[in-house]
């Protein structure tokens, strides 16, 4: 009571009111006080399990092994003269360079198709995008019933269609099982591509295709002038952040194959959590991870940068 009304004579007497120690300090650090919070749980959640992570990397952090002697950059060594690994890495580049292409052209067909207004086009955009909302367990269980031999319904289809007898082992024969697992991914995320592209699309001022026709110029040509160099900063984007997703390849190779047969399904994620949670070389793994995020950085860092240079003409 006596400080405010200290603080009340101070007022009226047009003199600022005195502060103590703890009050003038957090007046003075007041911008650091607000953003405290934030730094202290992204220090907790991302940067300190990262920390953690590299030191384990460097360390004998195996289950079957006992203690945490320091290793060096053997963890490392073990990794890059794995063959299943450097298998793994082919094979997501493969799987992922493959169903990238094809969902991007998948998803310009579509985008060029539905950027016309035309009856029933809300209804069908949005039959469209529903696999963009579906979980990847749920797609590759779904494309596993679908294809799994005998009870899938594809064989049956196709033997229908091609009046001879379809016995495709879809999950365990090879080529068909990497088949499966493209189509399953570009049924899922064509509609990804679809959406950014067709908001590409409705940014191109129709005014330039006016002018292109009051010139005579074809639909081919409009394409190749006009449209493709104004869409080429959100082809790049789509592609950017469809291709570091699709690297990531896990739940539905997961669901489908279960890596096999043998290891020939298995995609960098896949190897990573196989060694280290059914292994448990849990230091080969992060050492894994580490490399595999140098290898992602430099890709991303290569889109980016192309992605930056790129601008409408």
């Amino acid at each position: 009571m006596q400080h405010t009304a200290t603080i009340s004579r101070l007022k009226a007497a047009g003199a600022p009111p005195r502060l103590s120690g703890f009050a003038q300090w957090a007046d003075r650090h007041f911008k650091w006080l607000l953003v405290a919070p934030a730094v202290l749980l992204i220090l907790a959640l991302s940067v300190y399990p990262l920390l953690f992570s590299l030191v384990v990397s460097f360390i004998n952090y195996d289950f079957q092994v006992p203690g945490h002697a320091f290793v060096g950059l053997k963890n490392f060594e073990r990794v890059v003269f794995d063959p299943v690994a450097r298998w793994s890495l082919l094979l997501t580049a493969w799987l992922s360079g493959i169903s990238v292409a094809i969902e991007f052209v998948l998803g310009l067909l579509v985008a060029l198709t539905m950027v016309r207004s035309f009856p029933g086009r809300g209804v069908i955009m949005s039959i469209l995008i529903v696999p963009l909302f579906i979980s990847p367990v749920i797609v590759g269980q779904a494309w596993t019933l679908l294809l799994q031999r005998p009870f899938g319904p594809t064989n049956y289809i196709l033997t229908q269609l091609l009046g001879q007898e379809v016995t495709i082992g879809w999950m365990t024969e090879s080529p068909w099982l990497y088949v499966s697992l493209i189509v399953a991914d570009v049924w899922q995320w064509t509609p990804f591509m679809f959406v950014i592209l067709l908001a590409g699309l409705t940014a191109i001022p129709p005014n330039l295709y006016e002018a292109a026709e009051l010139d005579g110029v074809n639909a081919w040509q409009a394409f190749w002038a006009i449209t493709l160099p104004h869409l080429a900063p959100m082809m790049l984007l789509a592609l950017t952040f469809r291709l570091l997703d699709a690297i990531r390849m896990f739940d539905t190779i997961f669901i489908m194959t279960g890596g096999g047969p043998g290891t020939r399904t298995y995609t960098a994620s896949y190897y990573l959590y196989t060694v280290g949670f059914t292994q448990f070389h849990l230091s080969q793994a992060t050492a894994g991870s580490w490399l595999f995020l140098v290898f992602t950085a430099l890709v991303v860092m290569l889109l980016v940068r192309r992605l930056l240079k790129t601008e409408p003409v």
